[in-house]
């Protein structure tokens, strides 16, 4: 099962960051500018924002394993109709495709986490999240490489189809006995209702839409610095390894801890450190800043996850306040690529969009500073929440008092 997580967790991400090192191939082929190009982007983002609202619904109605099987095959199916796509329209509506898929399973698998791993859920979130961004170097190294020509960049893409299909094969066989618990129709609705959950949203989005206009910007930023496509696709490729590596080492050292904002806070440094550097300085040190930079964001992305999983200590309940954050948050992020694409043509350069994200970060900083743990259980207010098991790791006190109630 952890080896599954692995596996999915590599999929989420080539999709979107395939596509950056090589929008010049894409815009030549097909004629798309800046704004058309951001779609690549902003679309399937936005998509995984609003499919995690009904993800919990139709966990419910199908069940977690056929609402997983069809979503990596509708994430396969997107890689692999790119090599048929004959103009900017039908690329973007595969990317949205992806997406669509993405949606489910990001928003499904975090409570799956929480369900079987109860006493390592920093640990196994860590994991997943440090796939995810690996995956997303994948995706950025890989592409410059399997492009043989200009006019290659189709067959290239679909190539990502590949992975996704050993991911369904693999969870095909190995979900087929995972029991998960189905989230209640009405509990939605209830967390909706709960101003944490926006705060929640607000700080996923903000953050994340830093992680969208990188993927989407950051090497054709280089590129009109006289950059090559290889060169600034490996720029994106550094960013995504220390995601990984940040998003996995991150949540371990923090376990220990109750309270997860002095954490979150140095991914804000981090984050505020990486895009200075983009904005002020770029050719001092490209590198640094997108490594730091991608730590801060993988750390960002992973201990959110897991501080939503702290709010509350059954699983479906807080998978479900986890797929409303992703949902709420994706939505926020998938509009800074375009709003970077926007600012780039009303000032004449990109840097004008870094600045911008470091206005998100400044007001990231009083949200993360509200995720008091001594609080989640006032602030969240469920009737079957007991909170004495609201604290994170005291999984085997949860087991002991789950008779109890309010």
């Amino acid at each position: 099962m952890l080896a599954l997580i692995a596996l999915i967790g590599l999929n989420l991400r080539p999709f979107l960051t395939a596509s950056g090192p090589i929008l010049s191939s894409i815009e030549a082929d097909t004629g798309m500018g800046y704004d058309g190009l951001a779609m690549l982007t902003l679309l399937p983002i936005l998509l995984m924002g609003a499919g995690a609202f009904f993800a919990p619904s139709i966990q419910t109605a199908v069940g977690t394993r056929r609402g997983v099987l069809a979503a990596l095959l509708v994430l396969m199916l997107g890689s692999l109709l790119k090599l048929a796509v004959s103009g900017g329209l039908s690329l973007i509506m595969t990317a949205a495709l992806c997406g669509a898929g993405v949606a489910f399973i990001q928003a499904v698998l975090p409570g799956i986490i929480k369900e079987r791993f109860p006493a390592n859920v920093s640990a196994v979130t860590g994991l997943y999240s440090a796939m995810i961004m690996g995956g997303g170097a994948l995706g950025a190294r890989i592409t410059p490489i399997l492009m043989g020509s200009e006019d290659d960049w189709r067959s290239a893409l679909a190539w990502l189809a590949l992975p996704a299909g050993i991911a369904l094969v693999a969870a095909f066989r190995i979900l087929s006995n995972a029991k998960v618990a189905r989230p209640d129709r009405s509990l939605t609705s209830a967390l909706l209702r709960r101003p944490r959950t926006w705060a929640l949203m607000a700080a996923f989005g903000l953050v994340n839409g830093g992680y969208s206009s990188m993927v989407a910007w950051l090497a054709p930023y280089y590129q009109s610095q006289g950059w090559g496509i290889a060169t600034s696709g490996n720029l994106v490729a550094v960013m995504a390894v220390f995601q990984a590596v940040s998003a996995l080492t991150i949540p371990v050292l923090a376990r220990r801890s109750i309270d997860r904002r002095p954490w979150l806070c140095t991914t804000l440094l981090m984050q505020a450190i990486g895009f200075s550097g983009l904005a002020f300085f770029p050719a001092a040190s490209p590198a640094f800043w997108a490594g730091v930079c991608g730590a801060g964001l993988g750390g960002s992305f992973s201990l959110s996850i897991v501080a939503a999983l702290d709010h509350l200590p059954r699983p479906e309940q807080a998978g479900t306040l986890t797929a409303l954050m992703q949902g709420g948050g994706f939505l926020i992020a998938a509009l800074a690529p375009l709003a970077t694409a926007l600012l780039h043509d009303w000032s004449g350069s990109f840097v004008s969009g870094w600045i911008m994200h470091l206005g998100c970060i400044a007001v990231t900083f009083p949200l993360y500073m509200r995720l008091d743990p001594a609080r989640y259980a006032d602030v969240m207010g469920l009737p079957t929440f007991d909170k004495r098991i609201a604290l994170p790791n005291l999984s085997a006190k949860a087991a002991d008092c789950s008779g109890i109630r309010n």
